[in-house]
């Protein structure tokens, strides 16, 4: 049974700290408007050299970035309601450093970035957008983070770890319906089936609360999000922990990317600005204050191979 204080840290989750159990969230998510903590870049001369000649930025003197705050730890509004706080705007400032730029951040509906950038109102998106061949034909990309979803239990379960299909038979696995993850583990499910392994047992529920109350209460051994998501219910309830990860595009790979106009010929000078972050390890410890260094990725690639068309 699960406690009314259990129950209560479920449902109730606004503060402005949040501590961690695990030792990378040893220091708290800092949800005030201040970031004192906001690691900053110096300027860098090749990203510089590679902004296109005449490329006419939105605001003179300022990168103008989009991002949508549909949550922590990505981004979100901090605690004056109004501030976007969190991984991708503090990435947003490094690069806008990088550029000898100031940062302007547009907070938008993600729905609404492809009209947006494509109408130049902004001069990039860095909002969790994934590269696939279907969004290259308009857009341009410099990938920073890894997509990952992540297999998160109980602080005590049993299981130790998830990372391929025949690890999750026959558990019990909260996840949305219709979503990424649901074709992941439907498919899963098919392979442990033909392995003669027991399938996958999935559970749907309807909203966060309610998938966390039932994990909690040993209604399920496993609940599965986008890992970034995951990572901030566990700095903030301390009751579960993380088992695994896999690739939004499994079984390929799934890299989310600054993105911008196709042709606009930015994405050069931000692919660069991104690898010399990785090279100064300011990228690494920019993804560490907000508890996401395994999304890290090894090195920025222009317009990789994205996920197919469907």
């Amino acid at each position: 049974m699960i406690g009314r204080r259990a129950i209560l840290s479920l449902l109730l989750g606004a503060a402005t700290t949040y501590w961690s159990s695990a030792p990378a969230l040893a220091q708290p998510f800092d949800l005030g408007p201040e970031q004192p903590g906001r690691v900053r870049a110096e300027r860098n001369a090749d990203a510089i050299k590679a902004i296109p000649k005449g490329f006419v930025f939105v605001e003179p003197g300022s990168l103008t970035v989009a991002i949508s705050p549909s949550g922590p730890p990505l981004a979100t509004y901090a605690t004056d309601a109004k501030t976007v706080v969190g991984a991708d705007p503090d990435f947003a400032q490094l690069i806008a450093d990088s550029l000898g730029l100031k940062l302007t951040l547009l907070p938008i509906a993600w729905a609404d970035w492809p009209l947006g950038l494509a109408s130049g109102k902004y001069d990039a998106v860095i909002s969790n957008v994934g590269v696939t061949e279907q969004r290259k034909e308009k857009f341009d990309f410099s990938t920073y983070r890894q997509g990952l979803h992540g297999f998160y239990v109980k602080a005590d379960s049993p299981v130790t770890s998830i990372k391929e299909p025949k690890d999750a038979a026959g558990l019990r696995i909260i996840v949305g319906a219709g979503t990424n993850q649901e074709r992941i583990l439907l498919a899963w499910s098919k392979l442990n089936f033909a392995a003669g392994l027991k399938p996958l047992d999935l559970h749907y529920y309807d909203d966060e609360p309610t998938k966390l109350i039932a994990l909690l209460a040993g209604r399920a051994d496993v609940i599965v999000q986008p890992h970034a998501q995951l990572v901030f219910i566990a700095a903030r309830d301390r009751n579960i922990r993380r088992a695994g990860t896999l690739s939004a595009g499994w079984p390929l790979k799934s890299d989310v990317a600054i993105t911008t106009r196709k042709g606009s010929d930015l994405v050069d000078a931000l692919t660069a600005a991104t690898n010399g972050l990785i090279a100064t390890d300011k990228y690494r410890q920019a993804l560490a204050r907000w508890g996401l260094e395994e999304e890290a990725l090894e090195r920025s690639e222009t317009n990789p191979p994205g996920l197919p068309k469907s």
